[in-house]
């Protein structure tokens, strides 16, 4: 793609400029605020080459634009030090976070502009480069990735559950699942990459070198890279080839000609918005969205989730109808719309459950408070060596009402210093969240590396009950399984244990359960009208499981069913299942 530029043509003159320049920039304040309003976000990445003129182009935007719906993250150098030096190196940890959790954060909501100054494409070349040309011994992490590898099924490495081990494929691979998400969730993408050959460049920086002003901009490693730059062209160039999708194409510009480039960066932000503000908006998504904005503002004062005109309508159905019967067709219906099948391999579905099992009758040397204490105190001592190692570890629960989640996060807790761990739960959505993408939440709420970071629900919460009260479009919900099996494939990537637990129990047993809450004042606070009407649609909610279970349980994020008729055995169960991957990981 870079072969394309015609560095021959001549350069852009003031007067013609100045014409093109002020009628684009017209178009673009004006289409900025409609986009605004109808919530369309832009996610604009600046990638090429160092001295390219990245940084006046985004200026000469963010000086015409408003400030108060436009932002602009500039992405950090890597640098060999901090990779080599990297404690979780050798376990196959690739760093304090994941690749991309920085690009989430930085992600504006819908209907703002989020400039990004290079972004996940020049990560992806500057470590290649390192490992492969630079002084970045590759052996250790090259190690770590086949043990990593190796602890997951065969059938792992083939299409896009490979657990990839060259660089560039990686990056490649997050850049395609991330914009897919971004434009699937009502985002445009533009991608520009400023192409200058190799002696403009090297002028550009010894002149910002020369300036006392500027100098500190000229890193050693850029200076270094410059004898780099035909290893670096045909990354760029496969790269660019590669990532090239319809749904996020690159605009390769001519960055020797920086009023030329201005025009045409201008020019390719004001043709996307257009298109994207002549599509017609999707009824269903919109109906989903104010459902669920409805909700969120219920949640926020207290107030039941599901809005009055929701519990009108579901008041009238009931009276027609009977409510288990209702609620099965709707489980039919929802079941009928949800995928067949995955693009990442499932190992299995909802399995059969012995709810018949608990923790033996033990003598008193044996009883269950001592195996509780032993699991506990191994937790301890192995998570103590995971964050000398720097490896994170994500345990997440979901699970019936009353099934017992609680109480299992509270053990493993009581094991840990409080320092060491992070308890995140999934209540609604505020509203910030619902103008970002569905995971965007998750991506914000992860624990660092060396750290533990507990869900008390999850982001399993799009394909239950977003799908079964609404909060959800059909459309949404269906393609959200694979969302999530692409955001766990990067959080396994990044060399994080995930462990994910449903807890389940017969409805007989969730019935007591409620009923002993209801009796007893310290546990009424558990027990909400919400959870009842939840019990009326255990159909809805079967199918659901049953769905995600079928659709997500991959070799590398595989599925843990806890029976917990008997709360003592899916506690210990739970405890010797993280303490086996974590022994696993740190001593196999």
């Amino acid at each position: 793609m870079l072969e394309a530029v015609d560095f021959s043509k001549d350069k852009m003159s003031k007067s013609e400029y100045k014409e093109q320049h002020d009628e684009l920039i017209d178009k673009l304040v004006v289409l900025q605020q409609q986009a605004r309003s109808a919530g369309i976000g832009l996610v604009v990445l600046f990638e090429g080459w160092s001295g390219a003129g990245k940084g006046s182009r985004i200026s000469d935007l963010m000086y015409n634009l408003d400030a108060r719906a436009t932002s602009v993250y500039v992405t950090q150098d890597l640098t060999a030090d901090s990779i080599r030096k990297f404690p979780g190196r050798k376990y196959g940890v690739t760093g304090m976070q994941p690749v991309m959790q920085e690009f989430w954060q930085a992600l504006g909501e819908r209907g703002t502009i989020t400039f990004f100054d290079r972004g996940w494409y020049t990560k992806g070349i500057e470590q290649a480069l390192m490992e492969k040309y630079g002084n970045l011994d590759s052996d250790d992490l090259e190690k770590a990735r086949l043990r990593l590898m190796g602890e997951q099924e065969s059938g792992t490495r083939r299409v896009r559950n490979e657990m990839r081990s060259d660089i560039v494929g990686s990056y490649r691979h997050y850049a395609a699942g991330f914009e897919r998400m971004l434009v699937d969730d009502g985002y445009i993408v533009i991608k520009l990459f400023l192409h200058v050959r190799n002696d403009v460049r090297k002028k550009r920086l010894e002149g910002l070198m020369k300036d006392p002003a500027t100098q500190w901009r000229v890193t050693k490693e850029k200076i270094e890279q410059l004898d780099m730059y035909d290893r670096a062209y045909k990354l760029y160039d496969m790269l660019l080839e590669e990532s090239n999708f319809d749904f996020a194409p690159w605009h390769v510009i001519n960055g020797e000609d920086q009023r030329a480039a201005n025009i045409a960066i201008a020019q390719t932000l004001v043709d996307a918005i257009e298109a994207a503000l002549d599509k017609a908006p999707d009824p269903s998504a919109e109906a989903a969205a104010a459902k669920a904005l409805a909700n969120s503002a219920a949640q926020m004062s207290h107030d039941v989730t599901i809005s009055p005109d929701v519990a009108q309508e579901e008041a009238e159905e009931a009276a027609a109808v009977d409510a288990h019967a209702a609620a099965e067709e709707a489980a039919r219906e929802q079941s009928a719309k949800a995928p067949k099948s995955s693009e990442f391999i499932i190992m299995s579905g909802y399995p059969q459950i012995d709810h018949s099992v608990e923790m033996p009758t033990l003598d008193e040397d044996e009883s269950y408070k001592k195996i509780l204490k032993k699991e506990q105190k191994r937790f301890f001592t192995l998570e103590n060596e995971m964050y000398q190692a720097r490896v994170p570890l994500m345990i997440m629960y979901e699970g019936w009402d009353a099934a017992g989640k609680g109480g299992n996060i509270k053990r493993l807790a009581q094991a840990l210093d409080a320092r060491a761990y992070t308890i995140f739960p999934s209540p609604a959505p505020t509203k910030p969240e619902l103008a970002h993408p569905h995971l965007w939440r998750y991506w914000t709420r992860l624990p660092k590396a060396g750290h533990v970071g507990i869900y008390d629900r999850s982001w399993y919460g799009r394909v239950l009950v977003e799908r079964i009260e609404g909060f959800a479009s059909d459309d949404e919900w269906c393609r959200a399984y694979d969302e999530i099996n692409e955001f766990e494939y990067e959080m396994v990537q990044w060399g994080a244990i995930l462990i994910k637990f449903w807890v389940d129990i017969t409805p007989e047993e969730q019935l007591e359960r409620f009923k002993a809450r209801e009796a007893n004042p310290d546990k009424q606070w558990k027990i909400t009208p919400e959870d009842w009407r939840n019990r009326d649609k255990y159909p809805q909610y079967k199918a659901a499981v049953n769905d995600m279970l079928r659709l997500t349980s991959t070799p590398f994020a595989p599925w843990n069913v806890l029976p917990s008729n008997d709360k003592h055995y899916a506690r210990v169960t739970a405890l010797r299942i993280v303490n086996e991957a974590l022994e696993k990981r740190l001593h196999g």
